[in-house]
């Protein structure tokens, strides 16, 4: 199992500029984060991989989501309200 603690991994790049966090995973901005927004974006790519960068930036910077997938769907649990992450993007208000 990756660990979840720091993103970090192959073809991974993590920027963190005026409070902005930006996580790119290949060529896919997989999360970038403000004081007041997250957004996730799979580039289409629903990958374990893909859900792990998500997981370890929000893990990394205490952005309050978990990223996960049940019966081939996936999910984001954020303050206590799970939301279907049925399309590409999701963007979640802090």
């Amino acid at each position: 199992m990756a660990q979840t603690s720091i993103c970090r991994g192959t073809a991974t790049s993590v920027v963190c500029i005026n409070g902005r966090i930006s996580v790119t995973y290949h060529n896919t901005l997989v999360v970038e984060a403000t004081p007041t927004h997250i957004h996730l974006d799979t580039g289409g790519w629903k990958t374990n991989t893909t859900r792990t960068r998500m997981n370890q930036a929000s893990n990394q910077f205490n952005l309050g989501y978990q990223v996960y997938q049940k019966d081939f769907a996936w999910f984001v649990d954020f303050r206590g309200v799970t939301y279907p992450f049925t399309g590409s993007t999701l963007s979640l208000t802090k």
